[in-house]
């Protein structure tokens, strides 16, 4: 390293990427939680006025993005602009993303939006591997713990962005909210360009690139001419969209996505299985993998409700009186990140103490576990419905005892599904199973998009029963998953092996 200078122990290069991705996550959440909040409400308070369902499915299509382009932002890193320039220009461009949102048309809007997951596929994928660079190959357990003060850095930001924004957007001026977000991924692009040196040349340059092989210099100007073609057009879609001339139904849109991504991870498991040259026991880890992602798809499909149905939930039917200040809907879009940090190490501590006695649970048993506590969270709202249709608003308590929940149901699925996956694919096809991953995550984001449409405000008018209803179905559906993961444990754990 350039500097013998240190962070909590660890190499100062995590400093620089621990206040990068804090930014970074300050400005993702506080923006997220304004996001579905800004397109439903009416045109005359400074919104787009969209109906539920139009918002919802923008949301969904949204965050589905913002894990799909970290493929090709992990590929283009590697390929053409390494790492470290990858986070560089991701972070300019998110910035660049926020503050076009804080200009006041539609337009702005929308070519905001696309900025942000461009930048976001940029930057996230590549800033976790830089940070797994600082560390030699002999020491995974200090690796580990560098891991654990930058997933801190994450929760830090999101726990605080919505506070700020939120504040901002809805009590003062949406644009000001998205603004906030905006200065906060500038104060990280500075802080990251400032400090770089630390990082001394971890990814520096890009894998395998010969600044001196012409074939890869032409190839290299054609793909930047091809993102660079793609994006005019795509600016230019946005702006027939937004003005009228294309007249686009998002709900259909995020519909057809919702086909295209399944079917893709279903044609990717199929051409894994039948040309990639696996052994028995490979295609049984791989088979283990794939049921594993299902039911990852199923738990994103809940979780990510959190920034459509929930935080609609938050701002119509909860009494967020305090005193006689009026609070954010968006400022309970904290619960998560605050459990988050404090959870994180009563999980560590358990999983370490359960390993000691031979207790600790497998792999599916922690899905299983994971998907039920995401299902009793929902169990919860089904009280808060039935609440809201006698009495019309219910406490923020009713909601912040589900993100707790969801919560546990979170430390229970994501961490292991992650380390699951690195465990269970062979060492050939780690980076594709990743993508896999990732897919299903995106997959669930989408449909929880979709889901939080049925939470249409005109409809739940006209019906009230249809609140506790739909929250009623999103239960059962997900505690049935837990247990239908309970059911096929034996099964998992037999295709597993020894892997725990």
């Amino acid at each position: 390293m350039n500097s013998e200078k240190t962070f909590f122990g660890h190499p100062r290069g995590l400093a620089t990427l621990f206040f990068t991705e804090f930014w970074e996550r300050f400005s993702y959440y506080g923006m997220r939680a304004l996001l579905v909040l800004f397109m439903v409400a009416s045109i005359e308070t400074g919104g787009l006025g969209l109906d539920d369902k139009s918002a919802t499915a923008i949301y969904g299509l949204y965050t589905m993005f913002v894990y799909l382009l970290a493929l090709p932002g992990g590929w283009l890193a590697d390929r053409f602009f390494g790492l470290q320039k990858a986070v560089w220009y991701g972070g300019i461009i998110i910035a660049c993303g926020h503050f076009a949102m804080a200009i006041p048309t539609t337009e702005f809007f929308f070519i905001g939006l696309i900025l942000i997951v461009i930048g976001t596929g940029l930057l996230k994928p590549n800033i976790s591997s830089i940070v797994g660079g600082l560390y030699k190959d002999d020491e995974p357990a200090r690796r580990d713990a560098g891991f654990s003060v930058f997933y801190m850095g994450i929760n830090l930001g999101a726990f605080i962005a919505p506070l700020i924004t939120g504040y901002l957007g809805e009590s003062v001026n949406w644009h000001y909210g998205f603004a906030a977000a905006g200065f906060g991924m500038l104060l990280g692009v500075i802080q990251y360009r400032a400090s770089s040196k630390y990082l001394g040349d971890i990814g520096l340059k890009p894998e395998g690139f010969d600044p001196a092989n012409e074939k890869q210099i032409a190839f290299r100007k054609k793909v930047k001419l091809g993102i660079f073609a793609f994006l005019i057009g795509l600016v230019i879609l946005v702006l027939l969209t937004t003005l009228g001339y294309i007249n686009v139904d998002v709900v259909s849109v995020a519909n057809i996505a919702s086909y295209v991504v399944a079917a893709t991870l279903v044609l990717f498991f199929v051409a894994i299985f039948l040309f990639a040259g696996l052994n028995k026991d490979e295609k049984k880890k791989i088979g283990a993998i794939a049921i594993l992602l299902v039911f990852s798809a199923i738990f994103w499909s809940g979780f990510e409700q959190a920034g459509s149905s929930l935080n609609l939930f938050a701002s119509r039917y909860t009494d967020r009186m305090i005193g006689d200040w009026l609070m954010p809907a968006s400022a309970l879009q904290s619960a998560n990140p605050m459990f988050i940090i404090i959870l994180s190490p009563v999980f560590g501590w358990l999983w370490i103490q359960l390993a000691k006695r031979n207790l600790n649970p497998s792999i599916p048993l922690k899905f299983a576990f994971g998907l039920i506590f995401l299902g009793i969270g929902f169990a919860v709202m089904i009280g808060a419905a039935f609440l809201v249709v006698s009495s019309d608003t219910v406490l923020p308590t009713w909601l912040l005892i589900t993100y707790l929940l969801h919560t546990t149901g979170e430390l229970f699925l994501s961490p292991v599904g992650l380390s699951a996956v690195t465990k269970l694919a062979p060492k050939r096809l780690v980076g594709q199973m990743m993508g896999a991953w990732f897919m299903s995550v995106a997959f669930g984001n989408l449909i929880a998009g979709l889901v939080a449409g049925e939470f249409d405000e005109k409809a739940i008018e006209a019906n009230p029963s249809l609140l506790p209803d739909i929250f009623q179905f999103i239960t059962i559906f997900i505690v049935g998953a837990g247990i239908l993961a309970l059911i096929f444990t034996p099964l998992i754990r037999k295709l597993t092996g020894n892997v725990h």
